[in-house]
């Protein structure tokens, strides 16, 4: 059997591990990383990660981008959520945000490449399956909420709800 949105009871579901994506956007350039470990490592997105115990998502998001491109970003606002559950158990819960500014230079890190992409050029073709279903959403200021059920790099299923997100 395949593992499927609807096989999930999302309302007992409960992550492995919580995390965060920053998106810079400065007018039609977006702050993406390709990431040199870890899961998704050689794979384009946005700076990331865990959120510590005792830490709020947008203060992990604002910790993540920082330690990963050597950037503060600025006022971050949340733009939906995403679940993922990976066949072999592992699950994540990602709170997504963006950021219209950023102080400092985007420097590479042990954990990370800057790259500064047009938006209307972003490389999908490197990207996490997902992200070409709700990043456009993320660009137009939609707020969403997505599931995903991955099995490796390949997404089975999916389904995302748009408006104001409920979680």
């Amino acid at each position: 059997m395949t593992l499927s949105i609807d096989a999930i009871d999302w309302s007992r579901w409960r992550p492995t591990d919580r995390a965060t994506l920053l998106f810079v956007i400065q007018g039609d350039q977006i702050l993406l990383i390709r990431k040199k470990r870890g899961l998704g490592a050689g794979k384009i997105n946005a700076p990331g990660g865990r959120i510590q115990p005792g830490e709020s998502p947008v203060d992990a998001a604002i910790r993540e981008v920082q330690e990963e491109l050597v950037v503060t970003p600025h006022a971050p606002s949340l733009g939906g959520y995403l679940s993922f559950q990976f066949v072999d158990g592992y699950s994540i819960y990602v709170h997504v945000f963006t950021s219209r500014s950023c102080t400092g230079r985007a420097t590479e890190t042990d954990e990370a490449v800057p790259l500064w992409t047009s938006t209307d050029q972003i490389p999908f073709h490197d990207m996490w399956a997902d992200d070409r279903i709700w990043v456009p959403l993320l660009l137009e200021g939609i707020p969403f909420d997505g599931r995903f059920i991955f099995d490796g790099d390949r997404m089975l299923d999916h389904r995302i709800e748009t408006g104001t997100p409920v979680r």
